[in-house]
């Protein structure tokens, strides 16, 4: 099998003959394919190397097969050398890493006594960067890592005698700051600090890291440093105001990209509906994108090509490997051993081990979470599959960019497209996808239900002082600040707002944003932890009842018990997956924005939801429903940020009374062209109809703002006790909101253009997963009016793009626009 990979990495046009391979395994009467686009090869833009860099290091990097660096990467390192604050925003493959490494490794070269940092928003990262580094045997860098990892009797060597530490966001908070006064001599001669995938840090987590980079900064001044901070980003939009947004101060930007790139075919690919099986409330399924990536991935790796699929969840990644492995083992059983899933929450030697079988070719095929798309340095790839769109496009092309990663190699991405509203629109838009920019970067450090565990950090470090409030929200910080002193969190002093408790904060601060400490899945007859999951997201992830896949083997939850943290599992096979749903209710705080039409108005403002698992379907995997059970778990209450709009009864009795019947195959012209009149208002259709329209504004909002369908909610009623009307609303996951529901807002026309015409475009008759239907709903996705749906949406579109009045409620507290505007 190694002579076949190597035969086919010199093929031409190997991304074509590998999709005809993968077609010619289609059954007989199915299309699947939507788009293929060719996307021709770039050649490499090398530079000489600096005068400035140090000769070690040039030597050791031209001993490592770096003959000459590529423009991009001195452009970045002139700009670190030379003092200013940069990020190199390229694509995949690019070589970010020489980008920091030239200027750090010769600023450690030049002054022995210099120290640099360097952070990644995953542990996987982080050891592959160190690996980099240590190969290159620079003499005088004594670089190390100091994560969780690390072992107690390594951290005080780290400490005392590291000049280069490689840790994480997470490191940073818990270990390193809290415990600055044992850093001195490390954080007294900080030179550099790298800030590697910086386009990851959105939403809360971001939000939190931006504030942490502040704190780094203002202790770091304390002891007379004052570092460059090098950011690496994957290719997004305005990166310079993205990276000053992270930091707190001006960057320069680098986008012009000088290395080579291989040519690759991408195709885009709907799996079909199956005509033998039906789906929740009798809808059409299609073949799932898992079942239909291990179909592709097994076809690859029986081709030899080396691959990556990359699935949305930790689940799905084992059932895509599982999968791979069942169809090779009929074909080549030696194969399949040669395909494994790879995901976080395994245990350090589990994920080390899969690393250096992907690294070294010995896995041909991996099923893997976005723990593989963050800069792990696997080159040589030939196919690259993405199941489902993984919430951004930089993600996107970030998981593509492993296909084709030498020069030589033309390689193969496939975009499988899941259940799901916003998979349909980009599969039948191909430009939404290919050619559309990327987005930016959406986070707010003025949060409030951010900022204030982080000025309580931060005061626990040093004293707070008016000049460090500027850094971390201004107005914001000051006000947060004189509550924090009010409820006596902090004291008031003459030089300062002191930290009043013995305990120090940061073990109570999440930055993550998942809530509080992890809850522990453990195996109950052996006593073994197994792993560990958000707790956020534990009773969707591991109720009572729940399928928990661990490395292949499955296990069936015993007892979620959330007092405390543990998950009690036992080793079992089903036949059926579990889907969890939960119900929702909600209520307006207060309206920060309103725009009103004739009939809608749409409002950006505050809201608590309280929601509850109640429930979880039990699904065969070919997606049929085997039966609902019922949950007893406790509500949960969220205060966090929505935008929703309203439909005055005359306007909805307009849109309904000359659409087809909820479950007829009324096509879409047939609604386009329905005029109001005829039978009339049909009160019934109101819920269904709004309905359908909540779910795929869902499902299309991540096209908008840099999120994921998991990170917002929704919640549709035909008469709102706070607004009077009928209403959709679409929330934050968050508490105090991350951006997404602003960013909603500010782009209401275009999203909900987006989300018509994905409802529009699916093919099933009165609704489905594809378009109208939510893997979440508490309601059991009933009930459903896609034609009404569509006919809500025409008509609420077909106002607001009127005159409008906008009205701004008091003033926020805080200036939000510059985090939110699009």
């Amino acid at each position: 099998m190694s002579d076949g990979c190597a035969k086919l990495r010199h093929v031409a046009n190997q991304g074509r003959r590998l999709l005809d391979r993968v077609l010619a395994g289609v059954p007989a009467g199915e299309s699947p394919l939507t788009h293929t686009e060719e996307q021709p090869a770039r050649p490499a833009q090398p530079v000489p190397w600096p005068s400035w860099a140090a000769p070690p290091v040039v030597s050791a990097l031209v001993e490592r097969g770096v003959a000459q660096p590529w423009r991009h990467q001195v452009e970045a390192a002139r700009h670190a050398w030379s003092g200013s604050h940069v990020v190199v925003a390229t694509g995949t493959a690019s070589g970010k890493s020489l980008a920091y490494q030239l200027p750090v490794l010769s600023a450690l070269t030049v002054d022995p006594k210099a120290t640099a940092l360097y952070l990644s928003p995953t542990k996987a990262l982080g050891a592959d960067q160190l690996r980099s580094v240590s190969a290159l045997g620079v003499p005088g860098v004594r670089a190390a890592s100091f994560d969780g990892d690390t072992p107690m009797a390594e951290r005080d060597w780290v400490r005392a005698h590291a000049n280069w530490v490689f840790s994480n966001p997470d490191m940073l908070h818990r270990g390193v700051l809290p415990n600055h006064a044992r850093w001195i001599r490390f954080l007294r001669r900080l030179s550099y600090v790298v800030v590697d995938e910086c386009h990851t840090y959105r939403g809360v987590f971001g939000s939190h890291v931006a504030l942490l980079l502040r704190r780094l900064r203002r202790v770091a001044q304390r002891y007379g440093a004052d570092p460059v901070f090098v950011l690496a980003s994957a290719t997004v939009a305005d990166p310079a105001a993205s990276a000053a947004a992270l930091l707190g101060a001006p960057c320069e930007a680098v986008t012009e990209d000088g290395s080579p790139r291989a040519g690759r075919t991408v195709a885009l690919w709907e799996p079909p509906l199956l005509d033998d099986l039906e789906g929740e409330n009798g809808a059409p399924v299609r073949r799932s994108a898992g079942a239909e990536t291990a179909r592709i991935l097994a076809d690859l790796v029986v081709e030899g090509a080396r691959s990556l699929a990359f699935v949305r969840s930790r689940v799905g990644a084992e059932l895509t490997a599982l999968g791979a492995r069942r169809v090779l083992s009929e074909v080549d059983p030696s194969l399949a051993e040669r395909v494994a899933a790879y995901r976080g929450g395994y245990l350090p030697e589990e994920r080390r081990a899969l690393e250096r079988a992907v690294s070294s070719g010995e896995l041909l095929g991996v099923a893997t979470t976005n723990a593989l798309e963050l800069g792990v340095d696997i080159v040589g790839l030939d196919a690259v599959v993405v199941a489902g769109f993984p919430g951004t496009l930089a993600s996107f092309w970030q998981q593509a960019g492993r296909a084709g990663r030498t020069e030589d190699t033309d390689a193969l991405v496939v975009f499988v497209a899941r259940d799901d509203p916003l998979d349909t629109y980009l599969v039948h838009n191909p430009s939404a996808v290919l050619d559309k920019p990327v987005e930016a970067t959406v986070l707010d450090p003025t949060n409030p239900y951010v900022l204030e565990p982080q000025l309580a950090c931060a005061a626990a470090e040093l004293p707070l002082t008016p000049e460090s409030l500027a850094s971390f929200g201004g107005d914001a910080a000051l006000a947060m600040v004189e509550d924090m002193v009010a409820r006596r969190v902090l004291r008031r002093r003459p030089n300062g707002w002191y930290w009043t408790s013995h305990d120090r904060p940061h073990s109570s601060v999440d930055i993550r944003g998942s809530g509080g400490e992890q809850v522990v899945v453990v195996e109950a007859d052996s006593g073994r932890m197994l792993g560990t999951v958000d707790p956020g997201s534990a009773c969707w992830q591991v109720h009572s009842g729940a399928v928990y896949l661990h490395q292949g083997e499955s296990y069936v939850v015993d007892e979620l018990d959330l007092d405390s943290g543990l998950a009690m599992v036992h080793a079992e096979k089903p036949d059926w997956t579990t889907t969890a749903r939960d119900t929702k209710d909600i209520s307006v705080v207060r309206v920060l924005e309103k725009r009103e039409y004739d009939g809608v108005t749409v409002c950006l403002g505050e809201v608590e939801v309280t929601s509850q698992v109640v429930g979880y379907l039990r699904k065969l995997p070919s997606g049929q429903v085997v039966d609902s059970v019922p949950l007893s778990l406790p509500a949960q209450t969220l205060v966090t940020r929505a935008v929703w709009y309203t439909v005055s009864a005359e306007l909805l009795d307009a849109a309904l009374s000359g659409t087809g019947s909820p479950d007829s195959s009324t096509s879409d012209s047939e609604v386009v062209g329905s005029a109001p009149g005829g039978a009339g208002l049909v009160p019934a259709r109101i819920p269904g109809a709004l309905h359908a329209a909540e779910h795929a504004a869902i499902g299309l909002l991540p096209l908008f703002a840099t999120c994921d369908r998991w990170d917002i909610g929704g919640v549709s009623t035909a008469l709102h006790q706070d607004t009077g009307e009928a209403t959709v609303f679409v929330h934050d996951g968050h508490p105090g909101g991350a951006g997404f529901a602003d960013r909603g807002f500010n782009a209401v026309v275009p999203w909900l253009v987006a989300t018509r015409e994905a409802i529009a475009a699916c093919a099933c008759p009165a609704g489905c997963p594809s378009c109208v239907q939510s893997p979440k709903c508490g309601n059991g996705n009933d009930p459903l009016d896609k034609a009404g749906g569509v006919a809500v949406l025409d008509v609420v579109l077909g106002v607001v793009g009127e005159r409008r009045h906008d009205v701004r409620h008091g003033h926020v507290g805080h200036d939000r626009s510059a985090a939110t505007r699009p």
